[in-house]
């Protein structure tokens, strides 16, 4: 889990797409978007979310980087903002 933490406290992303993630959060769904983003029948535990989150969101920045026709801007929105959703219901002791 420290690991999980490390990267998350590590991700640095333009300020556009962070800020648009913010305002993404407001109408994040997790029962609804989970299933969508992670393709599970079922939305599931923030921990096991925010990995396959942290994994979708590490292959949307590749292909932001290298500039693949492929980059779906919206994607990588509503990833950041489902990662900020999920870490929200992190118990304390591990979100710190």
């Amino acid at each position: 889990m420290s690991r999980l933490l490390t990267a998350l406290h590590s991700i640095r992303r333009p300020q556009t797409l962070m800020r648009a993630a913010r305002y993404g959060l407001y109408e994040y769904n997790r029962e609804r978007d989970l299933k969508r983003l992670t393709r599970e029948p079922k939305a599931p535990s923030p921990q096991k979310a925010l990995t396959s989150l942290m994994a979708i969101e590490e292959t949307l920045e590749s292909n932001r980087l290298e500039g693949y026709g492929t980059y779906s801007v919206a994607r990588h929105i509503e990833v950041l903002a489902a990662i900020m959703g999920e870490i929200r219901l992190l118990p304390e002791t591990q979100s710190n």
